[in-house]
């Protein structure tokens, strides 16, 4: 884990030059406050940085002149990396659908069993399944046989999960989106029981 975080601080400290790092002749210049300082030499903006106690960051090199800002370069690196991990906590959460292929429509009972009990578990951490029949030669000429295999898994699930997207056929394979349930908070009386309890 620790890797990932160097990983970001690099992208950051690579992506940006700080107080003596700007070599630009001439330099754009935003305050502290944001107000814009005007056009001066790397120097006299350090100069005015230092005197704030903060640093220069060079924010926008490809202008002409290049565009630097007077801020705190620990907090700003602080936000940049909040803001990473706020990203790729959102990627990940809508990377959080799992799949399920059923391989044909005439499975066995006891490999449906063993791919439900499974759905069920990514249910329980709280994931999405994708639920997938795929349909073989002639079994293709029957989709309602397949229809009613996944509204049967769906129905087997219906304690734990609510069905997002009902079965459609897609070419050769049939879908359906399972969600997991929402737990509904405890009502009054019921947190009053367990307060009791205690």
């Amino acid at each position: 884990m620790a890797g990932g975080k160097r990983a970001i601080e690099k992208t950051v400290e690579k992506s940006f030059r700080v107080n003596e790092r700007i070599f630009a002749p001439q330099i754009r210049v935003i305050g502290s406050d944001g107000r814009q300082l005007g056009i001066m030499s790397p120097r006299e903006a350090l100069e005015v940085a230092r005197g704030e106690a903060l640093d220069l960051i060079e924010v926008a090199p490809s202008a002409n002149p290049p565009v630097c800002k007077i801020m705190d370069y620990g907090r700003y690196r602080y936000e940049q990396r909040r803001k990473d991990r706020d990203a790729s906590k959102k990627q990940r959460a809508t990377s959080d659908l799992k799949m399920m292929r059923f391989p044909r429509v005439g499975i066995g009972e006891h490999d449906l069993q063993t791919k439900a009990k499974k759905v069920r578990e990514f249910l329980a951490e709280n994931r999405k399944v994708r639920v997938t029949l795929w349909f073989r030669g002639r079994e293709r000429a029957h989709p309602e046989r397949g229809k009613s295999l996944l509204e049967r898994v769906a129905q087997e699930l219906a304690d734990v999960s609510t069905l997002e997207v009902a079965p459609a056929q897609d070419g050769r394979n049939m879908t359906m989106t399972l969600a997991p349930k929402l737990k509904a908070p405890p009502t009054k009386e019921h947190r009053h029981a367990e307060d009791e309890d205690k």
